[in-house]
């Protein structure tokens, strides 16, 4: 489940311009934080981002998959995987980062 190091400065650059985003290394990956809050996680060079029941269905609609963390690939249903054409849009990149952020900091009231 390793992040190289090109993918997570491509994902950190796309992220540019908007605040501090900071990273921690965790489950074989690397969670991408603001405000202490995660709202992504990076595995095998993808990146997936934190859900909720109204995300979570554009999500699905747009192909997305869950997040399988471990060796018994453990379902971790409030992360979705995605989809390449965002990823390479820094501009809808951020937007749909910026709302998985939204979503974390709802949780954490």
């Amino acid at each position: 489940m390793a992040v190289s190091n090109d993918f997570l400065q491509f994902v950190l650059d796309q992220l540019s311009g908007w605040g501090t985003v900071n990273i921690k290394k965790m489950f074989g990956g690397v969670a991408l934080y603001q405000e202490e809050l995660a709202f992504a996680m990076l595995m095998n060079d993808e990146v997936y981002l934190k859900v909720d029941d109204f995300t979570e269905k554009k999500f699905i609609k747009a192909g997305s998959v869950q997040l399988k963390l471990f060796k018994n690939n453990a379902v971790v249903v409030s992360f979705y995987s995605l989809p390449s054409e965002v990823l390479e849009d820094a501009d809808l990149f951020k937007d749909w980062s910026k709302e998985a952020f939204e979503i974390q900091k709802k949780r954490n009231l």
